[in-house]
């Protein structure tokens, strides 16, 4: 990772601390659970901690399972239960997730844990857009003006996604996330989610990319406000089974964009600076 250099102020300075919630997956969770935590401590931004979800309805099992959020700026959420509805966070843990982030908690939506938790209606909200059939929610496209039309529940399709590719990321709305990147820049292999649905409220959509499948603009990354906490959401991360440190966690925008995203989730404010070869246009730049 890019910009690790520190001075002696910055190493002084209190580290932000991040817990990832890992579990259960139809991708590696493991490997990005430990790919992430890298991308973020190479950073010299963060402190990161694990807690992982029993894959289990062993009531035992989860009541032993009790991480304290409290303590942590920022919850990255990397578990999906979208093909074994039976696995769930105990009640009491969704109860400790919302009301975390309703008293001003940090969230992390990490590529498929949208598509987690259909029966969690508080998680909707939080997440703004998911992985949902067509009938559950509205769906955001972004015209050839820029602007956001709203497709009402029952209209459109399922939340769906093509083949992965090199996707040109364009800036819808500036946000100290994506301050100084430039008006569009390029991806690689990336998995972009179309007719994502959801109650769609207090959303802010940062940046969108055109699907050739769909002939549309479709989000990439949305930020949510949820009482007085923050919650950033993404369809980049993709990190599929039997993959091995991908081109999608090796470019360098993805890295950059994920570490902003966490700074600004729990402090506000982003310090990490724009790495020199960031890439732009058509040109992707991998680690």
């Amino acid at each position: 990772m890019l910009n690790t250099a520190t001075s002696g102020q910055e190493k002084n300075k209190e580290l932000i601390r991040v817990l990832i919630v890992d579990g259960y997956s139809n991708h590696d969770w493991k490997q990005t659970t430990l790919v992430t935590k890298r991308i973020l401590e190479e950073s010299k931004l963060f402190a990161v901690d694990v807690t992982t979800a029993p894959a289990t309805t062993d009531t035992d099992s989860l009541l032993a399972w009790n991480p304290d959020f409290s303590g942590y700026g920022v919850v990255i959420q990397n578990t999906n239960n979208i093909h074994n509805k039976t696995l769930r966070w105990p009640r009491r843990m969704e109860e400790k997730l919302a009301q975390y982030v309703a008293d001003g908690g940090g969230l992390y939506i990490l590529h498929s844990a949208n598509n987690a938790f259909p029966h969690w209606k508080e998680y909707d909200r939080m997440i703004g857009l998911g992985w949902r059939p067509k009938e559950t929610g509205f769906a955001l496209e972004i015209d050839g003006n820029g602007k956001i039309i709203r497709i009402p529940p029952g209209e459109g399709s399922n939340t769906g996604h093509g083949e992965r590719f090199d996707a040109l990321v364009k800036i819808l709305n500036r946000h100290p996330i994506n301050n100084d990147f430039p008006e569009q820049w390029r991806t690689v292999s990336m998995e972009l989610y179309t007719h994502a649905r959801g109650p769609a409220e207090n959303l802010t959509v940062l940046s969108y990319a055109f699907d050739t499948a769909t002939d549309k603009n479709w989000p990439v990354d949305w930020l949510i406000g949820y009482g007085k906490g923050r919650v950033y959401n993404s369809s980049m991360g993709h990190l599929w089974q039997g993959e091995n440190y991908p081109l999608a966690y090796r470019c360098i925008g993805f890295q950059t964009t994920m570490i902003r995203a966490v700074e600004w989730l729990a402090t506000g404010n982003v310090t990490y600076p724009l790495p020199a070869k960031f890439p732009h246009n058509n040109i992707s730049v991998l680690e």
